[in-house]
């Protein structure tokens, strides 16, 4: 990369609060709250972080992580009861609803992906955005996927301690179902664009999240969406900052109360993306504007 441009990737990052690092502690009083931000795909470099993390949920009174295991089964029946869903069960398929051009890129990068044409077809644009965010060369990992959040929740069953979900079992529904066709239609035409970097990227996600610098990934992808086809700066930064509202800032704003209540509770061990870290309403900053001394801890 030029020098000049990973120079202002690097300042767009610098400028948010919090923007490097991925394990914290928050304290207020006799409330502490330990947080990892974590990286949602497995990785053999998960290991060293987990032993250490340990240690903390070993002496926590609960664990909090976006999703337990009793919220991923309310999931799965939700899904079982109600396949519409994820799945377009009436009406024109996206073979039908997405430009040729768009339809054979899509049907191309889910064959990579181990999913037939006809059978993405009936996906609903949320869920192929979803398959589409893990790269072909990852797709074997996902029969069983840990990431570090999946070994912090065994971690704790291990331990006796109790899991509590952050946020509701359906959140992804209500996210997505908050935004317009044209908005998710527009997010992944955008998304295919980069499909032939996909692999790239992810290594490059990787080892930005494992050096603690997982908020330069989104202002890289920042910076290469500008350069998209039939894309302004304008139209890419109101992209980033819808998507910065919906995936992240909202839910941020939701997690803090319960987060606060359960370390009332006792010691709370804390793990979600990392991407939830960083920012004006980052996790990190909501809870120092609550009064929280904020330690990076390192691991």
């Amino acid at each position: 990369m030029e020098p000049a441009l990973r120079s202002s990737i690097e300042s767009a990052a610098d400028a948010v609060p919090f923007p490097r690092g991925n394990f914290w502690q928050a304290v207020r009083g006799d409330e502490v709250i330990t947080i990892a931000g974590t990286y949602h795909f497995d990785d053999p470099r998960h290991q060293a972080n987990l032993d250490k993390l340990k240690l903390f949920i070993d002496d926590a009174t609960t664990v909090l992580v976006e999703s337990g295991p009793e919220e991923e089964k309310a999931l799965m029946d939700l899904v079982a009861r109600e396949p519409a869903r994820m799945f377009i069960t009436t009406g024109p398929t996206l073979f039908e609803q997405l430009p040729a051009e768009v339809w054979a890129q899509l049907s191309d990068a889910m064959s990579k992906r181990g999913i037939p044409g006809f059978m993405a077809a009936k996906f609903r644009p949320w869920y192929v955005l979803a398959v589409l965010a893990i790269p072909p060369c990852a797709m074997e990992q996902m029969s069983d996927p840990k990431g570090l959040d999946g070994m912090v929740i065994d971690a704790a069953m291990a331990a006796g301690t109790p899991v509590r979900a952050l946020e509701p079992y359906d959140t992804i529904f209500t996210l997505f179902d908050s935004m317009t066709d044209e908005e998710i239609l527009a997010m992944l035409q955008s998304t295919l664009a980069l499909e032939d970097r996909s692999e790239d990227h992810a290594v490059t996600l990787a080892d930005s999240y494992f050096a603690g610098r997982s908020r330069e990934i989104w202002e890289f992808m920042r910076q290469i969406s500008y350069d998209l086809p039939g894309y302004t700066r304008e139209q890419v930064d109101a992209e980033f900052a819808r998507m910065e509202e919906l995936l992240m800032n909202a839910r941020n704003r939701a997690w803090i109360p319960v987060l606060t209540r359960a370390a009332k509770e006792g010691p709370v061990v804390a793990a979600f993306g990392a991407l939830h870290l960083s920012g004006e309403q980052g996790v990190l900053n909501l809870l120092q504007q609550q009064g929280f001394r904020l330690t990076e801890l390192q691991f």
